[in-house]
Order: structure tokens, then sequence, then C-alpha cells
């Protein structure tokens, strides 16, 4: 993996080396209004992030890529990430404190991701799953070009009721 730069913004791969500052990202509230829940603890982080610095998922079929994204002041405000799949296919996600949210980071970052995984690991559809009630996502990933996936491949990929399937192509 490299490190990739977005307009001001550096990310960076990810490492256990992250967890301390990333932990304090992840603590935000306001990130989990729709889904998931906070890391634990600095050293359950760390763990995670520790398993993830091999790149690959256990089976080996997936490449598991990961940045934290660090501001011009040094600071962390959230990562992206990338699951690939054989085939040129890559589901993307991504979480940004709260605090920086209605900058362009996120769209920068994402940007600069799907640029790296089109290029460098030769991924031409991305997909993301989000929140139905999350319109701040749904509106970043049209202003990326993902459109709403069918109804048909909502049933075949097994998307939650609650959920929607963008894609980009």
């Amino acid at each position: 993996m490299r490190t990739l730069f977005a307009g001001g913004l550096v990310l960076e791969p990810q490492v256990a080396a992250h967890a301390e500052a990333m932990f304090v990202v992840l603590s935000d509230p306001a990130i989990y209004e729709y889904e998931n829940e906070p890391p634990w603890s600095v050293n359950e982080l760390r763990e995670r992030f520790a398993a993830l610095e091999s790149r690959v998922s256990p089976n080996g079929q997936e490449q598991w890529l990961n940045w934290v994204v660090r501001l011009p002041d040094a600071q962390l405000a959230g990562y992206v990430q990338a699951t690939v799949r054989s085939g040129g296919t890559a589901t993307i996600a991504y979480e940004f404190a709260s605090a920086f949210w209605g900058r362009g980071h996120a769209r920068r970052s994402l940007e600069a991701m799907i640029a790296e995984l089109a290029e460098g690991y030769g991924v031409s559809e991305f997909s993301a799953v989000l929140k139905q009630v999350n319109h701040r996502s749904l509106r970043l990933l049209e202003r990326l070009g993902f459109t709403m996936a069918t109804a048909e491949v909502h049933a075949l990929r097994e998307v939650e009721r609650d959920e929607h399937l963008m894609w980009r192509r």
C-alpha cells in the first residue's frame, strides 16, 4: 500500500500504531447514529489494526486496504477502507469524526482512494452499503458518481431492508 495525497490530506496505510489517535476519533458518538458502536478500548483497537496489517482476508480471497486520514495539522480525522475482490470489484467504507463533516475531507479522501484502487489494483466496479436514513452519506456517494443499485442486485447481495446499495462503474 502506498501513502496517498488528497488536497492537503495525507492517507497513511493504517497500522497498529494509529490505534491511540484513532480511538479518540472513533469515540465520537455522532458517528454511530445509524449503526455500529465505538471501539471498547485502545488495546482492542490496536489488536484489530494489527490483524488488518496483513492487508489480506484470512482465506486469502480479499485484500483489506485501510488508510487513516491525516489533516494538514497532523491530526487524524477518520479513515477510508476498501475490500478488494478478484474480478476488479471493491466495497468501500469510511468514517470521520463529526467535527470534520461538511469540509470535503471525506470526498477528497474517497476520490484519492478510488483513483488508487482503479490504477493500482485494477478495480473498475465500486460498491458501498449505507443505512437508508443516512442522507449525508447518500449525498456524498452521489457526488462521487455512485448510483442506487437495482432491487434485484440488492436481493442478490443480501442487503438489509433498511440499507441502500450504491455502486459506481
